[in-house]
């Protein structure tokens, strides 16, 4: 597989003000600035629901990049999967490990030590609370596998936890 990292190829173009990888535009952003939108939509529309909203604008990142990458690299799925557990590192997200991979039975389980989600959620969780990053994992999945997926946290630091943990199946 090739080494390509975003650090590597991350440029910066002052006159938009924009990061790029490849030609998509990334940004800089605080865990608790995203720890803050997440518990003022809890407060408003409910945990179940803002965690559901969360999941989707995930779930669309983590699908269009992993077409992305796909295509530009010509990666095979589970080059897909590493690569893309590779980046979330390099931008910030933890450190991901991909723990099984499964595509005849089509799951998929990614761990990460350090989510910078889970680390900056300001009170103790009674579930998971990384759902921005579990629906990036699913839409990657979803594009692998070409299936809708499911996606659990059974694992979260912020419930107490020692890593954060996702398990990704096809619904079919």
């Amino acid at each position: 597989m090739t080494e390509t990292t975003i650090l590597d190829e991350l440029t910066y173009h002052p006159e938009s003000g924009s990061l790029r990888y490849q030609n998509v535009r990334y940004l800089l952003i605080r865990p608790e600035t995203l720890a803050a939108l997440q518990t003022a939509l809890e407060a408003e529309i409910g945990t179940q629901r803002a965690g559901e909203i969360l999941f989707e604008a995930g779930f669309t990142g983590g699908q269009l990049s992993a077409r992305k990458y796909k295509e530009t690299f010509g990666f095979e799925d589970r080059q897909v999967v590493e690569f893309m557990c590779r980046m979330g590192g390099e931008i910030g997200w933890g450190h991901f490990r991909l723990t099984e991979m499964d595509t005849e039975a089509q799951r998929l389980v990614v761990s990460i030590d350090q989510s910078p989600f889970a680390l900056a959620y300001p009170s103790k969780a009674h579930a998971g609370v990384c759902h921005f990053t579990r629906g990036v994992m699913a839409g990657v999945a979803s594009g692998i596998f070409h299936e809708a997926t499911a996606a659990l946290e059974p694992l979260c630091v912020a419930k107490g936890d020692p890593r954060c943990q996702f398990v990704i199946e096809s619904r079919k």
